[in-house]
């Protein structure tokens, strides 16, 4: 699989993706430290990448555009520690079928996660 961080989340998180056999980006390494979530979110389409963020305009982005991808994993509800990150996204990655990450939203949250198809 193939992932962009976005900038609430820790350049960390791409490199245990990275271990893990993913093969991830923070948006910082790519260039797009700057860039608007749109810029992100059109990065992602073109390189078949899932967007890994905390910034909740993603969703609302995506609704907006009707758009059936890119996939977006959104962290929400308080702050994670870099193991806590890990281990939720672990998790997701374990139980949400890869060839469905592509054109989900994927929420996760303390106490559980939840996923909407794309478009919304």
């Amino acid at each position: 699989m193939k992932f962009i961080v976005d900038m609430p989340l820790s350049p960390e998180l791409a490199e245990w993706l990275n271990q893990e056999g993913h093969e991830a980006v923070h948006a910082f390494q790519s260039g797009l430290g700057e860039a608007s979530d749109e810029a992100i979110l059109e990065w992602a389409r073109k390189e078949q990448s899932i967007v890994i963020t905390a910034d909740l305009d993603y969703p609302r982005l995506l609704a907006l555009s009707e758009s059936n991808g890119p996939g977006v994993i959104l962290f929400r509800g308080g702050n994670y520690s870099e193991k806590e990150t890990a281990e939720r996204l672990r998790r997701v990655l374990a139980i949400v079928p890869h060839n469905e990450l592509s054109n989900a939203i994927i929420v996760i949250e303390k106490h559980r996660i939840r996923r909407r198809r794309l478009p919304l």
